[in-house]
């Protein structure tokens, strides 16, 4: 069993600080506070000068459900080229049809897109009619990983359900653990349900710097603070680290 950890990260300055912090693999996209979007070219290219970990590109053109128009689906075909060639480790990536199932068809036309590197597929998955028949149909397609709360708000809540998975993946294809994961999460779920990769933000709120702040006009949904920067804490992740590496060594301990 490999331990796995995953950083979400919408900016340089955070896959640098995750990187720092012991991450394995960084998530990159856009708009973490919207659940995030897919990132921009400038973006990525800086974070892959500064980062030698694996970098998988979320690819979600828009806030909001994962039933995508015609025009929404292209973009998310020429991304996976775009990215692919500019040196992304993988891609992270979701469609659904409207009953809820997962849209084979497309999700087969991106995974042979994405040829060479791996997949994710996203936390479509936590909205999807039925996550067992879904695991199944992810595996046939090639799929590498699923990122999952198991179809709930957060981990902790969807336990059951990601203990279930867990057993049903029997190491066919990694079910990644997400939303609401820090260190003791990790301890909990990796000794109560065996879970080994997790995925997470470890977020903390930075100040702006800006000095003059018209604070009663906002530049998009009311309630979000624009003077408030989410960005990675290096503490949060090297504790995350510090877990899994302890659970490593009790493996390769009980091993011997």
């Amino acid at each position: 069993m490999k331990y796995r950890l995953e950083v979400c990260v919408d900016s340089v300055e955070s896959a640098v600080i995750a990187q720092r912090g012991g991450a394995d693999r960084l998530e990159v996209c856009a708009n973490l506070i919207l659940g995030g979007t897919t990132p921009g070219v400038s973006q990525f290219r800086q974070i892959r000068e500064a980062c030698s970990i694996d970098l998988h590109v979320l690819l979600r053109p828009r806030f909001g459900d994962f039933l995508y128009t015609d025009a929404e689906y292209r973009m998310l075909a020429e991304d996976i080229q775009m990215f692919k060639e500019m040196g992304a480790d993988g891609v992270v990536v979701g469609c659904l049809q409207a009953d809820g199932s997962l849209d084979l068809e497309r999700m087969k036309l991106l995974r042979e897109k994405a040829d060479g590197i791996r997949m994710t597929l996203h936390r479509a998955f936590d909205v999807c009619r039925d996550p067992y028949q879904t695991l199944e149909e992810s595996i046939v397609l090639g799929i590498d990983t699923i990122l999952t709360s198991g179809q709930r708000d957060n981990c902790m809540e969807g336990k059951a359900v990601l203990e279930r998975l867990i057993r049903q993946a029997d190491e066919r294809i990694e079910i990644l653990v997400g939303s609401g994961v820090n260190a003791e999460v990790i301890c909990r779920l990796a000794d109560e349900i065996h879970a080994s990769s997790f995925h997470m933000s470890g977020k903390q709120t930075v100040s702006s710097g800006m000095q003059y702040r018209k604070e009663h006009v906002h530049m998009g949904i009311p309630g979000i603070n624009e003077f408030h920067i989410f960005r990675t804490d290096e503490s949060q992740i090297r504790a995350a680290k510090q877990v899994l590496m302890g659970k490593m060594m009790e493996k390769q301990a009980g091993r011997e």
